[in-house]
């Protein structure tokens, strides 16, 4: 049910379902207080004594954070910056507040994201609902910079510069703030960002000004039980088809990947951040299931040598992950 309900919501804000407008009036509120919320921040901002990146969205559901904030820590080794990623950790329950995320935690310790951002990129991930409190958990490493995965609508969190990232296939659905849409902020918010970076093919970044197109790019899928690799083309031509599963934010991009590489999909999605449980994979026949590397973390026991795993890369333009870290470091040296 619970599966159903989300994925009846969500249709309904990308298509303006007609149903919606007995909410709009909720909508309109929820922009207003954003948007004082946000005057209010501007008018007297915190400030962090290390340069604070903020890679959020204005939207509900997911855009693509998680692979970018991997490219933003793999630039900063390239320049040999010490970083430190702060989280909130949905659906995370560790011992206490803040936690440290480490690469041999479970997912549903520290939340799957958290846990594959650690995994992915083996930087320090600290985890706290209060933003400010994890930051200042992160501070006590001492790091030359910190990344914020999500975190644009918490103002308590001192930032130095912002990063949005919207899905280029479903922009900004109906315009509209929760719960008539979903919108986090009033779209105006967009403009007000040091840089927004659209997930998906780079015409479509073309409607929005300024902004930075980024791919996703699938690697070599591998065996979850023996750490085979195939290339994708290697394993439509193997397999011809399979099960498909994901519970992200939003897996039919998932699915048209594997679809668009002669994949014969039978697509399962799942609700975003699902913790999986016995019996949730147990396909009927014995074709291979493909997962999202964000979906791996979460199966635990569940791993068997139908699985496997399409991990994706984020692709920039060149230069373009440094200039954003150099911006944020900048900044915080000249303020104002």
């Amino acid at each position: 049910m619970k599966r159903y309900l989300s994925a009846l919501v969500n249709a309904a804000w990308y298509d303006n379902a007609p149903w919606l407008a007995p909410l709009w009036p909720l909508g309109r509120l929820t922009g207003w207080v954003a948007s004082r919320r946000l005057r209010r921040f501007r008018q007297r901002p915190p400030v962090a004594p290390v340069p604070v990146l903020v890679v959020g969205n204005v939207t509900v559901g997911g855009t693509g954070k998680t692979p970018l904030v991997a490219a933003l820590c793999q630039a900063a080794a390239d320049l040999e910056l010490s970083v430190v990623v702060i989280s909130r950790g949905y659906g995370a329950r560790p011992p206490a507040f803040p936690w440290r995320v480490t690469a041999d935690q479970s997912a549903a310790l520290c939340g799957d994201e958290p846990l594959l951002l650690a995994r992915l990129t083996g930087v320090p991930v600290i985890i706290d609902p209060r933003r400010r409190r994890a930051l200042e958990a992160a501070l006590a490493l001492n790091p030359d910079l910190v990344i914020s995965d999500d975190g644009l609508q918490h103002y308590a969190l001192p930032r130095t510069a912002e990063l949005a990232v919207l899905d280029g296939a479903r922009g900004l659905g109906n315009g509209r703030c929760l719960p008539a849409g979903p919108m986090r902020e009033p779209a105006a918010r967009l403009g007000q960002v040091d840089y927004v970076v659209i997930n998906g093919e780079p015409d479509q970044a073309e409607g929005w000004p300024g902004a930075i197109s980024m791919q996703l790019a699938p690697g070599a899928l591998v065996n979850a039980a023996t750490g085979r690799q195939l290339s994708l083309e290697s394993f439509t031509r193997h397999f011809v088809a399979a099960h498909a599963v994901a519970g992200i934010g939003h897996p039919e991009r998932f699915f048209n990947t594997l679809t668009q590489a002669g994949l014969q999909v039978s697509p399962h999605p799942f609700p975003d951040h699902h913790q999986y449980r016995a019996g949730d994979l147990d396909f009927p026949g014995d074709l291979p299931v493909v997962m999202t590397e964000k979906d791996l973390v979460k199966c635990g026991d569940l791993l068997s040598e139908r699985l496997w795993v399409l991990p994706v890369r984020a692709i920039l333009p060149p230069g373009f992950a440094g200039e954003v870290l150099r911006t944020a470091i900048e900044r915080h040296a000249t303020p104002g």
